[in-house]
């Protein structure tokens, strides 16, 4: 999307590119920011006052958020807090942050007082935030433009979590905090705690001045949401004379989903600081900050497999037109859709399939940061010297089930399907239809914009409440068990020297940073899928694991059409003994007469890798201040060596399987130069350029070969490249800033930035026949994708049973060049200072911040599914239709804002923010990794309303309550394009969360 300037805009923005100037203390007034901190407790507007403050004498671009109160960001999450921030999006799970673009990008960084952290998984961006809680973090600090003492790594930008710097304490601090948080769409109906306290104090000893401070943080979150997904990828032409054809041609039901995703959260989090300082020139300091966190997952799917085959003779009620819109310049045209009707059951009652999935893929996390270091200060040289070291080793044990219901009124019912099992085996072959699953019949209603769908009670074939409920109506299908271990950590040594000249320029930095990164992955799995009805066990022979599941699924948005009633493994039993919930369903097995026995979990040969850079940077720069003018410029050099370990697996003659470690090795360097200018053209009027080059390296799954399967057909396999090269990013910043009024201001400002190399997902999808919809059942795959030796064949082959062309996903290069640029605009603006002419309304303020921005640019495509083709060539009439689409740049908005109307007097504090972000292409299609059309999905445009409020009952006592997503906005996506193809929807609750502060 394209946007004009106005020239009240280009007028502003000439006049600062006419104020470029050398500015002085850029960096170091960043990097020193923790001797200059001055912790206030004093509510909503001190803290903007001091956040601006900072970042108004800062000589690079940085955006800062202080705490209002001890262990008091403006929200309890992270990533929320972030979303306060000018440039900065974030994306939710199950409603709650996770993840954070900054100007459009996830490649950025985080570090905790500036320590790099390492993620739970293999990527580059750092720490969860869901993993920290905001209780333990002082102020929030997001670096737009680097200096050369930055740290490599950010696109977008350097997120710096700061804690409290005991010796800078004036007074003891002393607080408690209290909490409970109820969620609107959990089963759960109390409130989970959220505790946290902090102590601070600095001594003068005889030795010196001594500070410790102590921050505790325990929370408990159960938070839900609800996650229908309809497919709707195939085609019925007018011109196939078929039972279901119409006088047009459509898009028939392909596949539903009704998910129900649960996760409880248990979180321990610790921050640390002892500060020593012997005399004023010197300064000891030991951090450490420990966050360990259990997220436990207890989720329902329930599944309407098999329709795609009744495509031909289910015949929709109604219908709707679908605009597909257009991809690279070529028109998609139009097609009709189903949206109403009622899919029976096959002519021969196999289809279409009802089956219940239970999920229980937990992570279990903990992270350690620990940072020891010193500083010394001489007349004219500044030293410091720090070593630090990282840690995140994660679990994730998981002990996923599906169960296939077996519907009583189906002509094919257990009795059939077992004699048919009987005769196979007596005549040695599989003539007659002996699999696990038969039919159910579904009714759907996709009008209002809601993906519903249900079991139709008035069809003789549909099963009733309590056959539904009945475990001898339900066989076991699959069992898929992992316990993966991953463990991330970084090592590094940094030392810094400061020479203070007095001359224009002030001083010069120079450094040098060694840091050793690792990630090693061990995927511990046991997947068994069961597909004859003479291996599948009935309920009943397992009933003790059985319980009922969630019946509250119409409770986020009100439905009348759902599945009410089902049977689920009980996810908190296998989850507290998996083991003993093993044996069960292998005794059941076995009184059943199956062959097959479900192994423990072990590690596979294939999922594994163990990767280590070294890193040795250095880095010159100098810091300017003349008259109006300051900053610094530098440049920072990095060398980096990487060592890869996987495993080859071959075959001997005999076809046993031969493990190989193979280790490989490369390197790289760079140089970055970067420069930040900064000119004070007036007294309250400060404006900003900055230009740096940056590198953001490859996720190191993404180099990795390691391969990991699933039993279900859909799932995109990933596999890694192992010749990825870090993405190289050059960025442009000016911008203005207008002090016009205590904790007041007003900004615009625009970026650019040149990406090249920039990492893009490519799908390559199995060919599938354009009217059997069957895919290769061999390998190899010479249609694309990838085989699966243990994924299902389902409705991709003429008959059941395991091997499969699934499709696969990997990381490459974009071979052309990218932009991405924006322009943001702010206002902060607190009415504090008419207190006299206004009174009680004197304690409103506003902040307002819109940021636009687009990209361009790139090589890499996606292309169309086989079926999305066939779809395609009918929408347009185009024959031979091959749609492919540049991908552009994931998760990003062009168009954003966030607007807060806060109020504080006479001890009430009361904040109120609404957020919203444009529509955003995105491969987390329902939290799958399954593309069903081939393209990134759209997630459409979304606002949410969050709120809080809170009094001073005293000096120190202070009560609240808060409340996210207070309107329950639901989420969209979209498949092709905007607006064209509803596919999915996520239905998230409203967190209330209220308690006390008491401050000794």
């Amino acid at each position: 999307m394209g946007h004009n300037l106005s020239k009240i805009t280009l007028a502003v923005l000439s006049a600062t590119s006419l104020s470029f100037a050398l500015p002085a203390l850029g960096q170091e007034a960043q990097t020193e920011a923790d001797d200059t901190e001055v912790i206030q407790v004093s509510g909503i507007r001190s803290s903007l006052t001091n956040a601006l403050a900072e970042k108004r004498d800062a000589s690079n671009l940085v955006e800062i958020i202080q705490s209002e109160d001890i262990g008091k960001l403006p929200d309890q999450n992270l990533a929320e807090v972030l979303e306060n921030v000018t440039g900065v999006q974030i994306t939710r799970t199950a409603g709650v942050g996770t993840g954070v673009q900054i100007r459009g990008t996830n490649a950025n960084r985080t570090e905790i007082n500036g320590v790099s952290t390492v993620g739970s998984g293999s990527g580059r961006s750092g720490i969860n935030f869901e993993d920290v809680s905001a209780a333990i973090i002082a102020a929030v600090e997001v670096t737009k433009a680097p200096s050369a003492k930055t740290i490599e790594g950010s696109v977008g930008g350097t997120v710096n979590l700061r804690t409290i710097r005991p010796l800078q304490l004036d007074e003891t601090l002393a607080s408690v905090r209290v909490q409970g948080e109820n969620s609107s769409l959990t089963t759960d109906s109390t409130f989970t705690p959220r505790l946290s306290g902090t102590f601070g104090d600095n001594w003068e000893l005889d030795a010196g001045r001594f500070g410790a401070v102590f921050s505790v943080s325990y929370a408990e979150q159960d938070v839900t949401a609800f996650r229908p997904r309809t497919d709707r990828d195939n085609s019925v032409a007018a011109a196939s004379g078929v039972d279901s054809a119409q006088s047009f041609d459509f898009l028939p039901i392909q596949f539903f989903v009704q998910d129900y995703d649960n996760y409880e959260y248990e979180t321990k989090n610790f921050a640390g600081t002892l500060e020593f300082a012997p005399n004023d020139n010197t300064k000891f300091f030991f951090d450490v900050v420990i966050n360990d966190q259990e997220r436990r997952q207890e989720s329902s799917r329930i599944q309407a497999s098999g329709i795609s085959g009744l495509k031909d003779t289910a015949i929709p009620s109604a219908f709707e037109t679908v605009n597909f819109g257009s991809l690279d310049g070529v028109n998609l045209g139009s097609i009709q859709a189903a949206t109403q009707g009622v899919i029976p059951l096959d002519a021969d009652g196999s289809d279409g399939n009802l089956r219940f999935s239970g999920d229980t893929n937990s992570r279990l996390t903990k992270s350690e940061i620990y940072r020891l270091g010193g500083e010394w200060t001489g007349e004219n040289l500044k030293v410091s010297v720090e070593v630090a070291s990282t840690s995140s080793d994660t679990t994730t044990p998981s002990f996923n089930t599906t169960l296939n219901f077996i519907n009583p009124n189906s002509p094919l019912d257990a009795a059939a399907l077992l004699a048919n099992n009987a005769a196979n085996e007596a005549n040695g072959n599989d003539d007659l239809y002996d699999s696990n699953e038969n039919g159910t019949p579904f009714i759907y209603d996709l009008t209002g914009g809601s993906l519903t769908f249900g079991i139709p009670t008035g069809d003789p074939t549909a099963p009733t409440a309590e056959q539904l409920l009945d475990p001898a109506n339900v066989v076991l299908r699959d069992v898929n068990i992992g316990r993966n271990r991953s463990e991330n950590g970084e090592d590094a040594f940094r030392t810094d020297f400061t020479y203070y000249i007095d001359s224009m320029i002030t001083s010069v930095d120079f450094g040098y940073r060694y840091s050793k990164t690792t990630s090693m992955l061990d995927e511990v799995s046991s997947n068994v899928g069961l597909r004859d009805i003479g291996d599948s066990p009935s309920g009943d022979l397992f009933s003790e694991l059985l319980v009922a599941g969630p019946n509250n699924f119409n409770d986020a948005d009100g439905r009348e059409l759902y599945v009410r009633d089902f049977l689920l493994i009980d996810a908190e039993r296998v989850a507290s003994d998996p083991d003993g919930a093993l044996a069960i369903l292998q005794n059941a097995i076995d009184q059943h007469g199956g062959s097959i026995s479900i192994d423990a979990p072990t590690s596979s040969s294939a999922g594994f890798f163990d990767i280590e850079e070294k890193t040795h940077a250095l880095y010159a720069q100098a810091n300017f201040e003349h008259g109006m003018f300051r900053g610094n410029f530098g440049v920072r050099y990095l060398q980096t060596d990487v060592t890869s370990t996987g495993n080859s697996i071959t075959e001997d003659g005999d076809g046993n399987q031969l493990v190989t470690q193979v280790t490989t090795e490369g390197d790289y360097n760079f140089v970055l130069p970067r420069i930040n200018l900064v000119a004070d053209v007036h007294d309250d009027v400060v404006v900003r350029a900055g230009w740096g080059k940056d590198i953001r390296r490859p996720d190191f799954d993404d180099l990795s070969t390691s391969v990991t399967f699933s039993t279900s057909p859909n799932p995109a396999v990933s596999i890694g490249n192992p010749g990825l090269n870090p993405e190289e990013v050059t960025s442009f910043d000016l911008s203005a800033e207008w002090y016009f009024a205590e904790a007041s201001v007003l900004s615009v400002g625009i970026f650019h930035k040149k990406r090249t190399d920039l990492f893009v997902q490519q799908q390559s999808n199995p060919f599938e026949d354009p009217v059997t919809g069957y895919r290769d059942l061999t390998d190899p795959c010479e249609g694309g994708g990838i085989f699966n030796p243990i994924a299902d064949v389902n409705v991709f082959g003429p008959e059941v049973g395991v091997g499969v062309c699934v499709p696969t996903t990997t990381q490459i290069n974009d071979s052309g060049e990218t932009t991405q640029k924006g322009i943001e605009f702010a206002v902060q603006y607190d009415l504090a200072g008419f207190e006299d002419e206004l009174g009680w309304a004197s304690g409103f303020g506003v902040i307002a911040n819109y940021t636009i921005q687009e990209f361009s640019g790139g090589e890499a495509v996606n292309g169309a599914t086989s079926r999305a083709n066939t779809v395609f060539a009918l929408s347009t009439g185009v024959e031979d239709i091959d749609v492919t689409a540049v991908q552009g740049l994931l998760d990003l908005s062009e168009n954003a804002y966030n607007f807060t109307l806060y109020y504080e007097k006479y001890g009430l504090s009361a904040r109120m923010r609404y957020t919203w972000r444009e529509a955003y292409r995105s491969t987390d299609f329902g939290s799958t990794s399954s593309l069903p059309w081939g393209f990134p999905v759209v997630q459409e445009d979304r606002g949410q309303l969050n709120a809080s409020i809170n009094y001073d009952v005293n000096e120190q006592l202070n009560i609240g309550i808060e409340a996210v997503n207070i309107t329950e906005s639901e989420v969209e996506q979209s498949c092709i394009n905007e607006g064209a193809l509803l596919c999915y929807q996520g239905l998230t609750d409203r967190r209330i969360t209220a308690g006390a502060t008491y401050r000794f």
